[in-house]
């Protein structure tokens, strides 16, 4: 097996690993939409990172930061509908990237930062994925129980002494770590496709949370394997059909009959 086919293997699979369990809560919380404002973002993240010459995954993350913060900071002043302002947020930060990247005549694939460029995965992207990707999971398992409080009931959980506005900043931070982790898998159009049809999936047979975030890990791991076979036998783009065998997935668990309590 060619040495580039197993580094988008390797790749891939962690990714899947670390947007499983964490698009168990952008399923849970309903946060597609702030997923979706946060990929169009990278694009920004990407010609910053260029002008400024430092990392392209720390620009990425820093403009992903940068626009949780702003985020959180308009919808605590109550001005517009959340819905309404991501959708401002997500459109605008798409456009500024693109008009950025053509101003500074940057010479950049958009092809590859929109649909992602699985197959062009090395060895310093896979210290991104594995480094990354054991902080965020780290993180995630310390921040388990006060998300769970948060989803179940802001409220109650707020009575009881959870920092809610500190931990749902913290999940948006966490979402914003991913993106620029998996950027290069599927793409900044697709990336929210990886947090949500894998959760999506687990969900329809899980049976406890931690069911659910294993379960959408496997997914993930199973989409990134399924999509890399049919892009490497049928010569289709790779983080496409990441997407489309992740789709599958979730069809086939709706044909399935729900599993009956014992």
């Amino acid at each position: 097996m060619d040495s580039f086919l197993i580094y988008a293997l390797i790749g891939g699979l962690g990714v899947a690993a670390i947007a499983g369990p964490l698009g168990a809560f952008v399923v849970w919380r309903r946060m597609a939409y702030f997923g979706d404002t946060l990929a169009h973002s990278a694009l920004l993240g990407v010609a910053l990172g260029f002008l400024l010459e430092i990392n392209l995954n720390l620009a990425i993350i820093a403009c992903c930061v940068g626009l949780s913060l702003l985020l959180v900071s308009l919808q605590r002043q109550h001005l517009i509908a959340t819905d309404t302002l991501l959708g401002i947020m997500a459109h605008s930060a798409l456009s500024l990237g693109l008009v950025a990247v053509a101003l500074l005549e940057i010479r950049l694939d958009l092809m590859a930062y929109l649909f992602g460029d699985l197959l062009a995965i090395g060895p310093q992207q896979l210290l991104w994925i594995y480094g990354g990707g054991a902080l965020v999971l780290l993180l995630l398992y310390k921040l388990w129980q006060p998300l769970l409080a948060i989803t179940i009931n802001e409220e109650l959980a707020k009575v009881e002494g959870v920092k809610v506005g500190r931990i749902r900043l913290s999940l948006m931070l966490l979402i914003a770590m991913v993106i620029a982790i998996a950027m290069k898998i599927v793409g900044l159009l697709l990336i929210t496709s990886l947090l949500i049809i894998p959760a999506a999936t687990a969900r329809r047979v899980a049976s406890s949370p931690e069911q659910m975030a294993i379960g959408a890990a496997v997914c993930g791991c199973l989409a990134v394997t399924g999509g890399l076979l049919l892009s490497w036998y049928g010569d289709t783009p790779a983080g496409p059909s990441v997407v489309v065998i992740a789709l599958l997935l979730f069809i086939a668990s709706y044909l399935l009959p729900l599993r009956q309590p014992a």
